[in-house]
């Protein structure tokens, strides 16, 4: 279980407690439900890094969450002409995906490869030849793994 669902889990079973010895109380109650969504609220604007890589060759452009957006509207860069290998560490919140997308219009384009790391773990990892590699890297967010 993770850790936003042990914490949710707690509070919730806290917060049932108290209501079963408060008598159910409105004030009880509300208590408990304030709590649960500060703990919801805490995790959602967790921030943490990531590092994106992408290596080969032929790569005629580079999109990225480059944070400062939410998850259902990341803000996306793009770097045009990349040199390779690229590397970039941004700063992303909450459950924002971390997201790279090497693309190669050239479709004989060869061996480009796209990875997320957090923490010195990697998240993810994929390679390909060309428009194989529009696909790219795509991650859950670490902090609710």
């Amino acid at each position: 279980m993770n850790r936003i669902r042990r914490r949710i889990v707690s509070a919730l079973a806290a917060g049932g407690l108290v209501l079963g010895l408060g008598a159910c109380s409105e004030d009880t109650a509300r208590q408990v439900e304030d709590e649960v969504v500060k703990e919801v609220d805490k995790q959602v604007n967790k921030e943490y890094e990531v590092t994106y890589e992408v290596t080969g060759d032929g790569v005629d452009s580079i999109t990225f969450n480059a944070g400062g957006g939410d998850a259902a509207s990341p803000k996306l860069e793009t770097v045009n002409n990349p040199t390779l290998p690229w590397k970039k560490t941004v700063k992303l919140r909450g459950i924002e995906a971390p997201t790279v997308i090497p693309v190669a219009v050239d479709i004989s384009a060869d061996n480009i490869s796209c990875r997320i790391v957090y923490e010195g773990r990697t998240l993810v990892e994929k390679s390909g030849a060309g428009v194989v590699s529009a696909a790219g890297c795509v991650a859950v967010s670490p902090i609710v793994d």
